[in-house]
């Protein structure tokens, strides 16, 4: 067995939150290590990998990482023009996320790094950068690593990744909105014909069944769980789901853990200790096994 854990360097979406009141939970956005032995995989480049960046270099044994990408809005790549492995000649780094080619991905990535937004582009990072051309079957390894990828519900193409290693099923799914079509159809359901509604409801129970197929039998999710149900309501489409969303969806689905992720900016320590504790009451209503908890900024789980 591999000696592997993983770790949050960054657990907020939208925007970093460095604030008083909101560091019991972190103010980083998106970035999770998953690290077998000497092979290092890095999980979106939010504000996270700064400090991930930071940490990496006390070592010398490592000198090569995988970044994989979601998707390419500013809270999941904001932290590459500060990561310091790229600017030092004998790293090895490789890149990948949504796009037909590499040559997409490598503009994506590097597009944020051009006047007048930053000073100093990709062009000056000193490392070895290599940017990966899309499998045909949506399946890579990286060393003891599987991983494999989908389409989920969030604006532009976003992916969710399904990481094997050491014989656990890691989902990391940091933006995506759970029963969007389900809760659009109920909206309007009754301004359909019979006719429609039968067709609309088999949609429903399609497009659910797609959803728990995704996460079935996760041992670990990390997965976006941003909204209150009445901030759900005001920002519905927008991508991100609402924690009750969320925890029913894995029960449903037979997660064994679920790490609620991609916290709201705006919310306090108490305020998500609370959402955290609705959770509670939710999987103790359902009597399911479910282990939740919060996705903390340092926090490490044991894979090994």
């Amino acid at each position: 067995m591999s000696d592997a854990f993983l770790r949050f360097w960054g657990v907020r979406g939208s925007y970093s939150a460095p604030f008083a009141t909101h560091l019991g939970v972190g103010g980083n956005t998106s970035c999770v290590e998953i690290r077998v032995d000497d092979h290092v995989l890095v999980c979106d480049a939010g504000s996270g990998i700064i400090p991930f960046g930071t940490e990496i270099l006390k070592q010398s044994s490592i000198r090569e990482l995988l970044v994989i990408l979601t998707h390419y809005h500013w809270d999941h790549i904001c932290g590459l023009p500060y990561f310091v492995p790229a600017f030092i000649p004998n790293w090895n780094i490789t890149f990948f996320g949504p796009g037909p080619s590499r040559k997409d991905i490598e503009e994506h990535v590097s597009a944020q790094m051009r006047a007048p937004y930053f000073p100093v582009g990709t062009e000056t990072w000193l490392a070895k950068i290599r940017y990966m051309d899309p499998p045909k079957d949506q399946h890579f390894k990286y060393g003891p690593i599987a991983l494999s990828y989908q389409s989920v519900h969030h604006p532009g193409i976003t992916y969710g990744y399904r990481i094997q290693v050491n014989g656990k099923t890691i989902l990391y799914i940091s933006d995506n909105e759970c029963l969007y079509l389900d809760k659009s159809i109920r909206q309007k359901y009754r301004e359909f014909s019979e006719e429609e509604q039968r067709l609309l409801s088999e949609m429903q129970r399609e497009e659910y069944e797609a959803e728990l197929k995704l996460i079935q039998g996760a041992d670990i999710l990390i997965h976006d769980a941003q909204y209150t149900p009445d901030d759900y309501q005001k920002k519905r489409g927008w991508g991100h789901s609402c924690y009750i969303d969320t925890v029913n969806t894995a029960i449903d689905a037979g997660v064994k853990e679920l790490y609620l992720y991609h916290h709201d900016p705006n919310y306090t320590d108490a305020a998500i200790d609370a959402i955290s504790a609705a959770c509670q009451e939710i999987i103790k209503e359902r009597n399911a096994s479910l282990v939740c908890k919060v996705a903390r900024e340092g926090m490490t789980i044991d894979l090994s």
